[in-house]
C-alpha cells in the first residue's frame, strides 16, 4: 500500500457531552475538514474561498455522480446513495412531483462526534450537499434534525449567512436519545411528533417528511456529495480504496475526529491519535463489534476488510480499550446506559434490556456459570422482537464483548475478578449512574433502568401471519391463551416473536385474539 502523506493536526474547540480532546486530525490532505487548520469555523465567505461554488446538477446527473463515485451513506448502514436518489425519484412520480430532503444530524451515541464537528465548523459543506439534492429533486423543503443546542445555533447561523433561498431550510432541535436518528423516529420528530420509531418498516422514499417522498441521509453523506460535485467522479476517486473511494470521518476514543482515506490501516489512525489497540477495539459504536488486538493491528478501513472480522464501520466510531480498565465492567456500564436509552415503546426494550444489563451485572459480580447462561438467555429473549433495532444492537454488543473477552467474563463470574477499576473509557452520558470509577475488578455500578429499540421482524412467511405491534404491546399475555402453541411468551412475559405464520385451522382463534387484545397490538396480515 502506498504510504500516505504526513498526518495533519488541526486545532478545534472542545465538542460534545463526554470529555473531548480539542483536536481534529487528518491522514493526508483533508477534504471535509479542509480550511479548519486556519479557522475555528468556516463562515459563508471562508467556505466559498476554500471550496468555491458548487455546480447545479439535474436529477440524472446527480444519480450518475453518486453511481460513478460509489458514494454510500455514512450514517451506519452504508446504503448506496444512488439507490436512495432513484427511490425518491420513483416516489415523486406517485406524489405529483413533490419531495423533501432530510439531513440526519442527530448523533445519539456519545462515542460519535463527527457530524457535530461538521455542523459546528463546516456547516456550509453540509448545506451545499443538501441543497444540491433538493434542487435536483425539486424538493419543497430541507429539514436538518439535530439534538444539541450548539449545533442547532451553528446551522441556523449558516442558513442566515446564505440569505434568501429558493428551497426553505430549517434546523430543528430534537429530543436527545439514542434512537432519535432511526429513520421513522427522525421524520416523526421533524413532523412535530414525539420523535419515536414507528415500529413498522416505512421507507422514507415513500413517506417521510410531511408525508412526502424524502431523501434522508446522514450529515457526512451530504458533505461528501458536495465534495464529489466539485471534484467530479474522477477527482473524487483519486484517493482512498479503489472499490470504495474517497475519505471517511471517524471519531476515535470519543475524543478526536479524524478524516482518513478509505483503505487506511486502522493502526495508522490509532497511532495518529497517540493510541494503540489496547485490549481490543470496538468498531461501529455500541451496536458494533469488538476486534481483538491482533485483528486491529492488521485491519484496514473498508467494508470488505472489516466484514472478514464480522464488523462494519457504521457511524465511524472507533473505541480502543486501554489495558488499565476492566473490560467486563466497561461492558456492564454501557449495557446499562443502552438499557436506559429507551423510547419506552416495546416490552423487549423496556423490560428486556434492563433485565439483560442486570443479568450481565450479576454475572460480572460473581454470579457463576448460571449467571452467564442467564445473560445468553436474556440476549435471545430480545432478539428480533423490538419496535426498532435497538434491542438487537444491544444484544449484539454484549455478545461481541463475551466473545472478545471470554476469560475476563469467566474470571469475574467465578469470583476471581481482574483487579482493575472501571475507568469509563467507553463514553456514556450521566456517568455517575453507570459505574465509572468503581472498585477494582468488580465491574460494578448501579442499574439505571430504561432502554431503546428498532423494528426487526422475522422474514415473512407465505400466506397469512399474525403480527405483534411492539409499539402497542403491553405484555398482557392473553394472546398466548387464545392461540396456544402459536404465540409463546418469553421470560419477560411478552410474545417471543413479532410475526408468526397463521395456519388456516388457527384463523378463527387468531381473529378472536386480535379482537380481545386489550392494547390493540395484534393484527392479521395477508400474504403477498
Amino acid at each position: 500500500m502506498t504510504l500516505l502523506a504526513p498526518a495533519t493536526t488541526i486545532p478545534l474547540p472542545a465538542v460534545g457531552r463526554a470529555p473531548v480532546v480539542p483536536a481534529l486530525a487528518a491522514v493526508g490532505p483533508p477534504r471535509l475538514l479542509a480550511g479548519l487548520d486556519g479557522a475555528e469555523r468556516l463562515d459563508r465567505v471562508a467556505h466559498l474561498t476554500r471550496h468555491g461554488s458548487p455546480p447545479d446538477l439535474s436529477a440524472s446527473e446527480l444519480v450518475a455522480l453518486a453511481e460513478d463515485t460509489g458514494l454510500r451513506g455514512r450514517g451506519g448502514a452504508g446504503f448506496p446513495f444512488a439507490r436512495k436518489l432513484n427511490a425518491v425519484l420513483e416516489g415523486r412520480q406517485r406524489a405529483d412531483g413533490r419531495a423533501a430532503v432530510v439531513v440526519n444530524g442527530s448523533e445519539g451515541e456519545p462515542g460519535c462526534l463527527k457530524d457535530a464537528a461538521l455542523l459546528l465548523y463546516a456547516p456550509h459543506l453540509v448545506l451545499d450537499g443538501a441543497l444540491l439534492a433538493a434542487r435536483a429533486l425539486g424538493a419543497e423543503e430541507v429539514a436538518i434534525g439535530v439534538t444539541r443546542a450548539d449545533v442547532a445555533r451553528s446551522v441556523r447561523r449558516a442558513i442566515a449567512e446564505r440569505g434568501p433561498l429558493s428551497t426553505p431550510v430549517r434546523a430543528q432541535l430534537l429530543t436527545e436519545r439514542f434512537v432519535t436518528g432511526e429513520g421513522t423516529a427522525l421524520t416523526d420528530g421533524l413532523n412535530r411528533g414525539p420523535g419515536l420509531p414507528s415500529g413498522r418498516k416505512v421507507r422514507s422514499s415513500e413517506r417521510g417528511l410531511n408525508g412526502l417522498p424524502t431523501l434522508l441521509s446522514n450529515t457526512e453523506t451530504y458533505a461528501q456529495l458536495a465534495v464529489a460535485a466539485r471534484l467530479g467522479a474522477l477527482g473524487f476517486r483519486n484517493t482512498g480504496d479503489p472499490a470504495e473511494p474517497g475519505t471517511v470521518l471517524l471519531t476515535v476514543a470519543g475524543e478526536r475526529v479524524v478524516e482518513a482515506p478509505t483503505g487506511v490501516p486502522l493502526a495508522r489512525v490509532l497511532a495518529l491519535c497517540g493510541l494503540g489497540p489496547g485490549q481490543g477495539v470496538l468498531i461501529g459504536g455500541y451496536h458494533g463489534t469488538w476486534l481483538p488486538p491482533s485483528a486491529a493491528a492488521t485491519a484496514v478501513l473498508t467494508r470488505e476488510a472489516l466484514a472478514v472480522h464480522g464488523a462494519v464501520l457504521g457511524a465511524g466510531a472507533v473505541l480502543p480499550l486501554p489495558e488499565k480498565t476492566c473490560p467486563a465492567g466497561e461492558t456492564v456500564r454501557v449495557a446499562r446506559w443502552m438499557a436506559a436509552e429507551s423510547a419506552g415503546q416495546c416490552g423487549p426494550c423496556v423490560l428486556g434490556l434492563p433485565a439483560l444489563a442486570d443479568a450481565l451485572g450479576q454475572a460480572v459480580s460473581g454470579g457463576g456459570q448460571r449467571a452467564l447462561d442467564a445473560v445468553r438467555a436474556r440476549m435471545r429473549a430480545v432478539e428480533r422482537r423490538g419496535a426498532c433495532s435497538h434491542p438487537d444492537g444491544t444484544a449484539r454488543f454484549v455478545a461481541s464483548a463475551l466473545a472478545a473477552f471470554p476469560e475476563e467474563f469467566a474470571g469475574h463470574a467465578h469470583g476471581a475478578g481482574c483487579g482493575r477499576p472501571v475507568l469509563g473509557v467507553l463514553p456514556v452520558t450521566g456517568e455517575e449512574a453507570y459505574g465509572a470509577d468503581s472498585a477494582p475488578g468488580t465491574g460494578g455500578g448501579r442499574h439505571a433502568g430504561g432502554h431503546t429499540s428498532t423494528p426487526a421482524s422475522r422474514p415473512a412467511a407465505p400466506g397469512q401471519r399474525l403480527l405483534v405491534d411492539w409499539t402497542l404491546c403491553q405484555g398482557h399475555g392473553l394472546c398466548a391463551d387464545l392461540v396456544p402453541g402459536m404465540v409463546r411468551l418469553g421470560a419477560d412475559g411478552y410474545p417471543e416473536r413479532a410475526a408468526m405464520p397463521l395456519p388456516a385451522r388457527m384463523r378463527r382463534r387468531a381473529q378472536l385474539a386480535v379482537r380481545r387484545c386489550p392494547a390493540l397490538a395484534l393484527r392479521i396480515q395477508d400474504g403477498t
